[in-house]
C-alpha cells in the first residue's frame, strides 16, 4: 500500500475545538466527529459546527471500516433531544446534523428518539434547517414514516460502499435495504431532500462505482457525497488505494451529469462536511 498522500495531512486546531467541546460535555452531548475521528474536525470546530451523535456511543454493528466502538448499548436519555435543542441555539448553528449510532436493540431502531429530536431542535431553534443522518432501521418502514413525519428538511442514509464489498466488510447490512430507505423516504414525503455517500479505497472498481451511482439515482436521491476511507487503525480493514484528487474531480463530474442536485466528492469529504451548502444548493435546483 503506497504511504499517505500530503492532501490527507491535516492540522488538529486545539482553539477551535477546545470552546465546542466545553459546550458538548457540559450538557452531556456526543458528537460523531470524535467518535469517527473525523478529520474535518479543526475547520467545522473553528465555523462552531458539529454533528451531534444520539443514542449513545456504542453501536450493535461491527463495521469493518468504522471506529464507533461495538457492544452492550446505553439507555436512552430522554433529555437529549432537548440538549441537542439548547447546544444548537448556544453555538448558533443554522443546519444543524444529527447522527445516530445503530440500534437494532430497539424495537424502532432509534426513530422515536430520532424523531423528538427534530421536533425539539425545531421548537427551540425557529430558523435551524435539521438534517439527520440515520441507520438502514432494518428496513422497518414504519420507522422510517416516524422520522420524516417529524419533517427533517435533509434525510441522509449512507450506502457506504459498493454492492461487492457489504459481504466482507458490512455484514450486517444490505445493499438493497440502504436502497429501499433512499427510495421509500421520496415516496413519503417528497417535500424532503434525501441524501446518501459513499466511500473509495476499499477495494472497488470504476465501473462498481458508476453501477453504484446509477442505483442511487433510481431512488431520487439529491445528494451525493464521495469520499477516501481513511484506516481507523490496524484492526480495521487496509486502504486499497488512495484516490487522486484529479479522480475525485472526475467522479462528481460524471455524478453531477447523471442528475444529482449536489454532489460533495474529495479525499476529506465526509457525511455532513458542507451539508448547509449541500442543503442551499440542492433546495434551489429543486425548484428550478
Amino acid at each position: 500500500m503506497e504511504k499517505k498522500p500530503e492532501w490527507l495531512k491535516v492540522k488538529y486546531n486545539s482553539l477551535a475545538v477546545q470552546p465546542v467541546d466545553g459546550v458538548l460535555a457540559q450538557l452531556g452531548l456526543n458528537t460523531v466527529c470524535q467518535s469517527a475521528n473525523c478529520p474535518n474536525l479543526g475547520e467545522c470546530y473553528k465555523k462552531k459546527t458539529a454533528t451531534f451523535m444520539v443514542m449513545g456511543k456504542t453501536c450493535t454493528r461491527t463495521c469493518g471500516f468504522c471506529n464507533i466502538p461495538c457492544g452492550r448499548t446505553e439507555t436512552l436519555d430522554s433529555n437529549e433531544p432537548r440538549n441537542i435543542a439548547i447546544a444548537t441555539k448556544y453555538l448558533k448553528l443554522k443546519h444543524v446534523v444529527v447522527t445516530q449510532v445503530t440500534r437494532d436493540d430497539l424495537k424502532d431502531g432509534g426513530a422515536s428518539h430520532m424523531a423528538q429530536t427534530i421536533k425539539e431542535i425545531k421548537r427551540i431553534c425557529k430558523d435551524v434547517t435539521v438534517e439527520v443522518l440515520i441507520s438502514d432501521l432494518r428496513g422497518n418502514i414504519d420507522a422510517l414514516r416516524v422520522i420524516l413525519e417529524a419533517k427533517p428538511d435533509v434525510l441522509n442514509h449512507n450506502v457506504e460502499m459498493v454492492k461487492s464489498l457489504y459481504k466482507e466488510s458490512r455484514p450486517q447490512a444490505r445493499y438493497e435495504r440502504s436502497l429501499k430507505i433512499l427510495e421509500e423516504s421520496k415516496k413519503i414525503d417528497p417535500n424532503i431532500l434525501t441524501k446518501t455517500g459513499f466511500m473509495l479505497g476499499l477495494g472497488e472498481t470504476d465501473e462498481e462505482v458508476y453501477e453504484l451511482m446509477d442505483d442511487v439515482l433510481k431512488t431520487n436521491c439529491d445528494i451525493l457525497t464521495i469520499s477516501q476511507y481513511l484506516r481507523p487503525s490496524p484492526k480495521h480493514k487496509k486502504v486499497s488505494r488512495y484516490v487522486r484528487l484529479n479522480q475525485f474531480d472526475e467522479y462528481k463530474r460524471i455524478a453531477m451529469e447523471k442528475g444529482f442536485k449536489f454532489v460533495a466528492s474529495g479525499p476529506l469529504v465526509r457525511s455532513s462536511y458542507q451539508a448547509a451548502e449541500a442543503f442551499e444548493q440542492a433546495k434551489k435546483k429543486e425548484y428550478k
